[in-house]
């Protein structure tokens, strides 16, 4: 049971990511970078930066969650990113910002519910890395199987 849950966690985390790059992807860059200038937290060629490099980002973090490949790693990425996301999220939602989160593309307003969506990540992630880190080392069967 506990296999499968861990299973199903890393798979679901990382088609979460998989989704959330293939957005972005799908959309001109610069409105990923409307999105991140929005929060009004870092200079003009980091926006730019960070529009332009974010989506690979979690399309690759992605593809190792789902392929069950450098886990300690990727659930660790996953980890810092999401937990990095939330309290930028908090921060914007707390000074009464009212824009898009940026999470999905385009198009989603940053609310209650997404702060409760992307705070469910973050425990989900931070489980997956916990169970990642407890497991023994060459221990092949049980890595590619759940985590």
């Amino acid at each position: 049971m506990r296999r499968a849950l861990l299973l199903a966690g890393r798979v679901g985390l990382g088609g979460v990511f998989l989704y959330a790059a293939y957005t972005k992807l799908r959309q001109p860059w610069t409105l990923l970078a409307v999105s991140i200038d929005s929060y009004r937290m870092l200079p003009e060629w980091a926006v730019l930066a960070l529009a332009r490099t974010l989506p690979w980002l979690e399309l690759g973090i992605g593809i190792l969650l789902v392929a069950g490949y450098r886990l300690r790693t990727a659930t660790l990425a996953a980890s810092a990113l999401l937990a990095l996301f939330f309290g930028v999220m908090l921060r914007a939602f707390f000074q009464g910002l009212g824009i898009d989160c940026g999470c999905f593309g385009v198009g989603e307003g940053l609310s209650a519910r997404t702060l409760a969506r992307d705070g469910l990540l973050v425990l989900v992630s931070i489980f997956l890395t916990v169970a990642a880190f407890r497991q023994r080392t060459g221990s092949r069967a049980t890595t590619r199987l759940g985590i």
